[in-house]
């Protein structure tokens, strides 16, 4: 049996009810918030045959263990963690358009709630990170990600460097984040199938991850400081493929 997760925020539970509204099990609103945004997000729920139940505030955040919950908290069946199996399926249903994120060793849980967070906001296809060297879906990444724990794919490689061969294999272009690296962000071409690697702070991504990629890239910095927290670089990089495909 599935184990429950709680997902809350108006972004977060409207994108379970829209991608996956089979692993809802209940909703809960705040009875004392009646505007526009929560009452759309209800009339869609009680439309796919789910029944709010309004609740007092006390209740939300207890629920939402003290996360920002705007008013909604959903009981949800946890996301099931995909695999290399899953590539191709999410490249083809991409339509050409995939966004891969990619995490080489990011350990600290945190960083991976932060980026789950940031790669739900940018729309990525999935995220990519390897079984080992890598933090889990623990509480601490769910509280911090806000509710994309469980609206963003999460694809868990053994082999990494294979499986960036496989998404080369499927037309993704794979780049991977370098500080020597000469081109920057803003000068390629994000608009087509793309994997972005993000490397562990302080030690980058590992040789053979580095080795595999098809071009390196880099966020131009302007100060005195040498590197970005890799949720922030994460957000740059993705935010500049987003901005290109709106074409802006």
């Amino acid at each position: 049996m599935s184990k429950k997760v709680s997902v809350f925020g108006l972004h977060a539970v409207r994108a379970l009810l829209e991608r996956h509204p089979e692993r809802v099990i209940e909703i809960f609103a705040l009875r004392e918030r009646q505007d526009q945004a929560l009452q759309s997000l209800v009339q869609s729920a009680q439309k796919m045959g789910i029944r709010p139940q309004f609740v007092p505030k006390h209740t939300l955040e207890k629920k939402a263990e003290g996360g920002n919950h705007q008013g909604v908290v959903v009981t949800a069946q946890e996301a099931p963690l995909l695999s290399d199996n899953d590539l191709p399926d999410l490249v083809e249903k991409s339509a050409g358009k995939a966004l891969f994120l990619v995490l080489d060793g990011i350990t600290d849980p945190h960083n991976l709630g932060a980026c789950l967070r940031t790669a739900d906001a940018a729309g990525v296809t999935a995220v990519i990170v390897p079984k080992d060297k890598s933090a889990s879906l623990n509480p601490t990444v769910r509280k911090v990600a806000s509710g994309a724990a469980e609206t963003v794919p999460l694809v868990q490689v053994t082999n990494l460097a294979r499986a960036l061969k496989q998404l080369q294999d499927l037309q993704v272009w794979v780049m991977g984040t370098a500080g020597e690296a000469e081109q920057s962000v803003y000068a390629v071409d994000l608009k087509n199938s793309v994997a972005v690697v993000m490397g562990a702070e302080g030690d980058g991504m590992r040789r053979l991850t580095r080795e595999t990629c098809d071009e390196l890239i880099k966020i131009p910095l302007q100060g005195t400081v040498s590197s970005l927290n890799v949720s922030v670089a994460t957000g740059v990089c993705l935010f500049e493929a987003v901005r290109q495909r709106q074409g802006n």
